[in-house]
């Protein structure tokens, strides 16, 4: 029985979507994983993106100024100086300096890659674009290709990826481009969901991953036949893997072994690039038609 005393009215409840801790939690993983959906599909509408050309390295390949600057930097370090200990670091850091500086030339050529691609894409028209290049967001080879997008006046597409140590796009991406996941399948979704091309330069396990992903998808038809997969550097990519021997142990067939394309030169890149393209892809697909 009520005592006779007067509640006062309570505040509103938090609407579930204003409720942090709950969008934060396990049960909202679903809702989560949706937005990292449909938030990059609004912003890609919203800019007019049709398709994209894919750019994938190492993280780890600098600029040529930068290489060159540090082994001189190295080169004029007085060593009589040091002790024997530091005398061994020195040689160690003046080889690994070299090397860098070896490969910056994939920075270099990706950078000027995207640029041409870049310009060549923007001669199609403004709505909607078509062949934006998109690459993982970060340092590397993937600002290099933001950055010579950038230089030819053209947007850029950047997929970041939230990890357990500070990182941040790089600042060639287009503001209004720079997306960031948190789940990796999902940034893998929008990397091949629009793509008509990965470009694929020398790097590490991820860049292997993504080249692997888009390789399987083709595999197996779940990317369209005519997309198109070109290895940047044989020297590297022959070095690290011999795709040739899988159809000689029978894993995979000539016709899959020749979907991949392999190119050493930015000319030589750009003219299969272009070429495919231009026999393949330049029908507009619906989906991402700006409205």
């Amino acid at each position: 029985m009520s005592d006779g005393k007067k509640l006062k009215p309570q505040h509103a409840p938090q609407a579930p979507h204003e409720d942090m801790d709950f969008l934060q939690s396990t049960p909202a993983r679903p809702l989560r994983i949706l937005a990292e959906y449909l938030h990059p599909l609004v912003q890609l509408k919203k800019e007019g993106i049709a398709d994209t050309i894919v750019m994938f390295g190492s993280a780890r390949i600098g600029p040529r100024d930068v290489a060159q600057a540090k082994v001189t930097r190295l080169k004029n370090l007085n060593v009589k100086k040091l002790s024997l200990d530091r005398r061994k670091a020195h040689r160690l850091a003046l080889r690994e300096a070299k090397s860098a500086l070896e490969m910056s030339r994939y920075y270099e050529e990706a950078r000027e890659l995207a640029k041409r691609i870049t310009a060549w894409a923007s001669s199609l028209g403004p709505r909607p674009r078509r062949f934006v290049i998109c690459s993982g967001g970060g340092p590397g080879v993937m600002e290099a290709a933001n950055r010579g997008a950038y230089e030819a006046g053209g947007k850029s597409i950047g997929l970041s990826i939230e990890l357990p140590h500070e990182q941040f796009a790089n600042p060639y991406i287009s503001p209004e481009l720079s997306l960031n996941f948190h789940y990796f399948f999902m940034r893998k979704l929008w990397f091949a969901q629009i793509a008509k091309a990965l470009i694929v330069f020398p790097g590490g396990f991820g860049t292997m991953d993504e080249l692997w992903e888009m390789m399987t998808l083709l595999q197996t038809g779940k990317l369209p036949k005519n997309n198109l997969i070109l290895i940047y550097g044989r020297k590297y990519w022959y070095d690290v893997m011999d795709l040739r021997k899988m159809v000689r142990w029978g894993t995979i067939n000539e016709a899959e072994y020749k979907q991949v394309q392999y190119a050493d030169t930015v000319d030589e890149a750009f003219e299969k690039i272009r070429s495919g393209l231009e026999k393949y892809h330049m029908e507009v697909d619906p989906f991402l038609q700006a409205y």
